[in-house]
């Protein structure tokens, strides 16, 4: 069975938490907590709160053993992109876009 956590309009856009995504993909739950709290990036915090939920809906709403979870599917999403502006010199616009990302995270059971 697939237990699903995602967590949406994260302040981080979907390339950046994409090169966290990759370190983790396919480790058991527990393995991937411990390798996030010593990432350095900023994305590390909002991937390890999302796999944390996950692995919390596996246990409390299926009783599931946490040891035995496994990611198989993790991605990062495009989500709406704020358009910001700035007024540049002589007059002129500078266009910032603010981008952000929707996470999700998708648990399995795997006995060894």
């Amino acid at each position: 069975m697939e237990i699903v956590a995602k967590m949406k309009y994260t302040g981080i856009s979907a390339q950046k938490t994409r090169l966290v995504i990759n370190e983790i993909r396919g480790r058991q739950a527990e393995e991937a907590l411990a390798l996030l709290s010593y990432m350095p990036q900023s994305a590390a915090r909002v991937v390890s709160k999302t796999v944390k939920s996950a692995l919390s809906n596996a246990v409390e709403n299926y009783g599931y053993d946490a040891k035995d979870m496994v990611i198989t599917k993790i991605y990062a999403d495009d989500a709406p992109i704020r358009k910001w502006r700035r007024f540049g010199a002589r007059g002129r616009f500078k266009p910032w876009q603010r981008r952000s990302s929707h996470i999700t995270v998708v648990l399995e059971e795997r006995v060894a």
